[in-house]
């Protein structure tokens, strides 16, 4: 029994590190989609309230959503983990947060690509044998 239980603790902790891994790079790619949400014109609604607070947890988090609200089209987008609130925009808004995150992701490539290409440039060997 008691080995059983070392080998589950075992485990466990190498499961951990990599599950943290994973849940920081979730918040930093929600952070990044919330800078774009933010620059584009959306709106940043707390859930402050029970009522608020039910309503967020019931929707999927960190997508975008179109909604009808008083007769006019909108965008939601819920992060009830990261801020807690609700990015709402309009259509033109959710048009301009289309086409900075596209200008976001190009600049990444190109980004990759120039790191990419230095990297080839370097002359590894003078260093000598690595092993």
């Amino acid at each position: 029994m008691k080995r059983w239980l070392a080998m589950l603790v075992v485990v466990a902790l190498g499961i951990l590190p990599g599950l943290t891994g994973c849940k920081l790079i979730e918040k930093d790619e929600a952070k990044n989609t919330e800078d774009i949400l933010a620059a584009a014109g959306f709106r940043q609604f707390p859930a402050n309230t029970p009522a608020h607070i039910t309503m967020l947890q019931t929707m999927k988090p960190r997508t975008m959503k179109m909604i009808n609200h008083n007769g006019k089209a909108y965008y939601v987008y819920p992060d009830p983990t990261n801020c807690n609130c609700l990015y709402a925009g309009t259509v033109a808004e959710y048009e301009q947060y289309k086409k900075l995150a596209f200008e976001k992701e190009m600049a990444d490539e190109k980004l990759e690509a120039a790191e990419a290409a230095e990297d080839a440039s370097m002359n590894w060997g003078m260093w000598g044998p690595w092993w």
